[in-house]
């Protein structure tokens, strides 16, 4: 194992990119709904458009703009916002449709090597996700994809969204362990910078597809993370799992 790990005892987790495959389950999801209300938009396209509202509608919360609300609620603001972009006429989509395809979200397809490696993690580890998601949905997700988490931790318990410190620290205290006894496991750069400036150990896993072929971000480590892999298994590996 490696050395800085020797005495870590909980991995939290970025979800959405890291653990599960959020493009092209949303695609899937959306593809029938958007048949049946004749919207001529690539689902592919429908899934990226609808992620491209996540950073923004959360930073007036950030801010200190906007009370908090967890991310189904403005997972669903989103979806209206794109489907009137798409010249919808929403006043004819009933809202129990919108709002089952707002449940995308809690029915995202685990990457390949995620289900396996989580289960190895877990032998040496508590684990949990340290995510943007509210602890329904990453419930409702867990159960979905089958992901074996010890507790579920985030935004909800910080009453804010990463990459704000405190985020991550109500997660640590939630684990009932210092921030130098905790790593977080993520593909995204700018989630590991703020996870290491409040003293967590960092894993990097590679997913150069989660936005489709044309991802320009995140496509190599960014900094000397403690560890870099190119999926949870080989994670697993090097932290002697």
């Amino acid at each position: 194992m490696t050395s800085n790990f020797k005495a870590v005892g909980f991995l939290g987790f970025d979800v959405f990119g890291t653990v599960v495959d959020w493009r092209t389950s949303v695609a899937r999801v959306a593809e029938p709904f958007l048949k049946r209300h004749g919207l001529e938009i690539d689902p592919l396209a429908f899934a990226d458009r609808w992620r491209s509202l996540y950073q923004p509608s959360m930073e007036p919360i950030r801010a200190g703009r906007r009370p908090f609300v967890t991310l189904d609620v403005l997972n669903r603001e989103s979806l209206d916002t794109v489907l009137s972009e798409l010249h919808a006429d929403i006043s004819r989509i009933p809202a129990k449709q919108r709002d089952e395809l707002n449940r995308a979200w809690e029915q995202l397809s685990p990457w390949p090597d995620a289900v396996e490696g989580l289960a190895r993690l877990k032998r040496r580890f508590a684990i949990g996700p340290l995510s943007n998601g509210h602890i329904a949905g990453m419930m409702n997700l867990a159960r979905h994809a089958g992901l074996p988490w010890d507790m579920i931790g985030g935004a909800e318990l910080s009453q804010t969204y990463k990459p704000q410190a405190q985020t991550y620290l109500r997660t640590i205290a939630a684990a009932g362990l210092p921030p130098e006894r905790t790593a977080l496991v993520a593909a995204h750069n700018e989630d590991l910078r703020a996870a290491r400036a409040v003293g967590m150990r960092t894993v990097f896993i590679r997913r150069p597809y989660e936005h489709g072929p044309g991802q320009m971000k995140d496509i190599h480590a960014e900094e000397a993370w403690d560890v870099v892999a190119d999926s949870l298994i080989e994670a697993a590996q090097a932290l002697g799992c």
